[in-house]
């Protein structure tokens, strides 16, 4: 089974972004909220020019990276998004999932 490419029932929200320059030109550190919905996917992509950690608030997602690792995530537990990370999540439960997502982009 390939991954999924589409991002479908996942609604995040900006709290607040931090511009990085001088010492990071360009980059801005970035907090979101993020809500997956019963069903929901955030399709497969990579970390390589954009590192991140996730916090589960609320609810399990299931993780899945190349190679076939697979992990399911519940409150408190953290998920680290290094540049070599490629991965797709899933809410495979009947309740939503919340978690906070912050990372280093170039917007």
């Amino acid at each position: 089974m390939s991954p999924p490419q589409d991002t479908k029932g996942v609604d995040g929200k900006v709290v607040s972004t931090v511009d990085l320059a001088p010492d990071l030109p360009g980059h801005q550190l970035r907090l979101r909220r993020l809500t997956f919905e019963p069903g929901a996917v955030a399709g497969v992509h990579s970390h390589k020019d954009r590192p991140a950690f996730a916090y589960i608030l609320e609810g399990t997602l299931t993780e899945m990276r190349e190679g076939g690792f697979q992990k399911q995530h519940n409150p408190g537990d953290v998920i680290t998004e290094s540049r070599d990370v490629t991965h797709w999540a899933e809410n495979k439960s009947s309740g939503k999932v919340v978690i906070v997502g912050i990372d280093v982009f170039k917007p």
